[in-house]
């Protein structure tokens, strides 16, 4: 499973065509989608998403796909879990402190997002996990709250007011 992973962080830019397809093709279909919402529906996208990206990325279906910003390397497989960057226990061999024969996910989403079309995307702020999502389709919602929803920015600080 690594291999293919490894091989979809190296292929980031084409996978990520392939990603805004996808999205392209969820966002015609929106309003069907809201017409048959529920059950009926969450559960095979749900089988489908997470045969699809489990191949390709590893997914553990989070319900909450940061991919497009962190260079098709999925931030969930980190032992720790963390979204928005590496723990400070990357190895000078670049894997990871926790499971050593692993290559750290965070150096991998780097070398993901230098490939792809927007490079600065990975420093966006990722929302913490909401757990009531774990296992849910992450395609729906991009879906109904488009790409936008999963990314939390900071507020821009107000301007210092002259006195």
């Amino acid at each position: 499973m690594r291999v293919v992973r490894h091989w979809s962080v190296r292929h980031a830019r084409g996978m990520m065509r392939v990603y805004r397809l996808v999205e392209a093709v969820l966002f015609l279909f929106r309003p069907i989608a809201k017409r048959i919402r529920g059950r009926a529906l969450e559960r095979p996208v749900a089988v489908i998403e997470h045969g699809v990206k489990g191949f390709l990325i590893d997914c553990t279906m989070c319900g909450q796909c940061a991919l497009s910003h962190t260079g098709m390397s999925c931030p969930m497989n980190c032992p720790k879990s963390l979204r928005n960057g590496p723990c400070g226990g990357v190895r000078p061999d670049g894997n990871c402190v926790v499971k050593p024969e692993m290559r750290c996910v965070w150096v991998e989403a780097w070398a993901g997002a230098q490939a792809m079309t927007d490079p600065d995307d990975i420093l966006a702020v990722q929302r913490p996990v909401d757990h009531t999502r774990i296992g849910s389709s992450s395609w729906l919602r991009v879906a109904d709250e488009g790409a936008s929803g999963t990314v939390w920015q900071r507020p821009d600080p107000e301007p210092e007011r002259e006195t």
